[in-house]
């Protein structure tokens, strides 16, 4: 009776783990040492060294031309960051967050009077949340839910960004 019921749960796990449905990868490749982001492209690449690694179309901020200057201008940031967190239950699907607004970044803002804005993330489309549009999100930068499974497996917390018009 044991052997049958540790071969029913062998069974079991062995099925749903074939089903694929977990938005978790694992990578075993390169190292990314930076993500470099190409507003004007609608490009993001995953880079080790000299050589890109991966690279996705993306979706950016509904107001994508120029620097994001303050909280509610519908802009992606532009210049280096890095990326300081990962969030596993984004309403997005996955998410990175990028460490906007830099000390400047906040000082540009409160010499007009506004805040900076904040929680600037590279996620997925999220089905329901996604705006319409090309450039849809209110800052930051979306890829397909697939794409997003696999750049949150490759790309660890302090990887430099550079996000260029």
């Amino acid at each position: 009776m044991m052997k049958r019921r540790t071969f029913l749960a062998t069974a079991a796990f062995g099925f749903l783990g074939a089903c694929g449905n977990s938005k978790f990868r694992s990578y075993s490749g390169p190292e990314v040492t930076q993500l470099v982001v190409y507003k004007g492209e609608r490009r993001m690449h995953l880079v080790n060294g000299q050589k890109a690694l991966k690279s996705y179309k993306i979706a950016l901020g509904g107001n994508p031309v120029g620097p994001k200057q303050f909280e509610g201008d519908g802009k992606t940031p532009e210049g280096l960051y890095f990326i300081n967190r990962q969030n596993p239950n984004s309403a997005y699907h996955l998410s990175l967050g990028i460490s906007y607004p830099s000390e400047e970044d906040t000082a540009r803002a409160e010499a007009v009077g506004k805040e900076p804005g904040s929680d600037i993330f590279i996620h997925g489309r999220a089905r329901k949340n996604r705006g319409r549009g090309r450039d849809w999100t209110a800052g930051c930068i979306a890829v397909k839910d697939r794409e997003m499974e696999e750049i949150y497996s490759m790309v660890r917390i302090g990887t430099p960004i550079f996000i260029l018009p």
